[in-house]
């Protein structure tokens, strides 16, 4: 068998297998759904992108999935960008990308650019250059606050007690149109209490967007009011590093 062959055997073989997980992943997301008496398609299912392969990404897109989540500006960039985003958004124009990683103040506007959801808003530094960034631009991405809903220090977002105070800066000083809520609950304790918790905040807040659960924790989240999921491991099989 040829090498060209034997590519494009390695590369139905992977698109297959991306069709699959995905068809199960939205299948469980569904089903979720209707167990906490919510009709199936309300929960939006982000595609984490983290380190896959471009043929990975692609085999998603052309089954069908439409929405991608990004941890790092710069590999976004690689992904999405004039070179390859140009060229998928001209094929699938309802993309959306989610930027979901600690965004440095100084990528703001690169970030209002490229993203249609920045999901981790978490300090004033980052609030103030998203309010310049927005005021040179046409774009205008929707913007979430994350919440260190556990309280680890590891992890970026505001503490739980600040949301409040701090949701209420980003609308009253900077402006923002905070939409939504995005948290990662501590790996090794009972999810349910955190996302409960981060529903509360938006409650009190009046948002109802919440961006929460992620492949192993993903049903959870969805009982707990998650409006969207964010997806890398199931949906794409574990990564080459």
């Amino acid at each position: 068998m040829s090498q060209a062959t034997t590519g494009a055997t390695t590369g139905a073989t992977e698109e297959r297998a991306v069709a699959e997980r995905l068809a199960a992943v939205r299948q469980a997301i569904d089903q979720a759904a209707t167990a906490a008496g919510r009709p199936a398609g309300s929960v939006t299912l982000v595609a984490v992108a983290k380190r896959q392969p471009e043929q990975r990404i692609a085999a998603a897109i052309a089954a069908g999935q439409r929405v991608f989540g990004e941890n790092r500006l710069q590999e976004a960039q690689a992904h999405w960008g004039a070179a390859q985003g140009g060229g998928r958004r001209a094929v699938a124009g309802d993309l959306r990308l989610h930027f979901i990683g600690r965004l440095q103040s100084n990528k703001a506007a690169e970030a209002v650019a490229l993203f249609d959801v920045i999901e981790t808003v978490d300090r004033p530094s980052l609030a103030a250059a998203l309010a310049r960034a927005l005021a040179g631009s046409e774009r205008r991405p929707d913007l979430y606050v994350q919440v260190n809903i556990g309280e680890e220090t590891q992890k970026g977002g505001i503490m739980p007690l600040q949301a409040d105070g701090f949701i209420a800066r980003c609308r009253d000083e900077w402006g923002l149109a905070i939409s939504g809520l995005m948290c990662i609950p501590p790996a090794d304790e009972p999810p349910a209490p955190y996302f409960a918790l981060l529903r509360e905040i938006a409650r009190r807040n009046g948002i109802e967007t919440l961006s929460m659960g992620m492949s192993g924790d993903f049903a959870t989240a969805i009982a707990c009011g998650a409006t969207a999921v964010r997806v890398g491991r199931a949906l794409f099989g574990e990564r080459d590093d």
